[in-house]
């Protein structure tokens, strides 16, 4: 299995700025796309934004010219800049990725395990 472990959610005025970090670990061979994902209090999880292994981007509209999505292959670890946040950016975000990793018995090529995710508060 693969751990995903995400940081940097905190409570930010309207306007303001955060970065988010997620680190994969586990007995990883290759991680694939990578992707951020939230969810609000009472909706279902959306999907944010993805990255590609060669680093092709891909937004939600909502998001769109406000956050960046980034990753560092070498430390299996994908980031999420959010600028000009507004209160309805509020959620707890996640992190996730098709992994290939090992089981002992093989490879397998499957997504990671969801982690507790971090909080984002935007106060208006």
């Amino acid at each position: 299995q693969v751990q995903l472990v995400e940081s940097g959610g905190g409570l930010v005025q309207s306007g303001g700025s955060l970065r988010l970090s997620c680190a994969a670990s586990g007995r990883i061979v290759r991680i694939n796309d990578m992707g951020w994902y939230r969810q609000a209090p009472g909706k279902q999880r959306e999907s944010v934004a993805t990255i590609t292994r060669d680093g092709i981007t891909n937004y939600t509209d909502s998001v769109k010219g406000r956050f960046t999505i980034s990753r560092d292959n070498a430390k299996s670890t994908v980031y999420l800049q959010l600028n000009s946040l507004k209160p309805e950016d509020t959620a707890v975000y996640y992190c996730n990725a098709v992994v290939t990793y090992d089981t002992g018995l093989g490879f397998r090529r499957d997504f990671g395990s969801w982690g507790q995710g971090t909080r984002v508060t935007v106060s208006s």
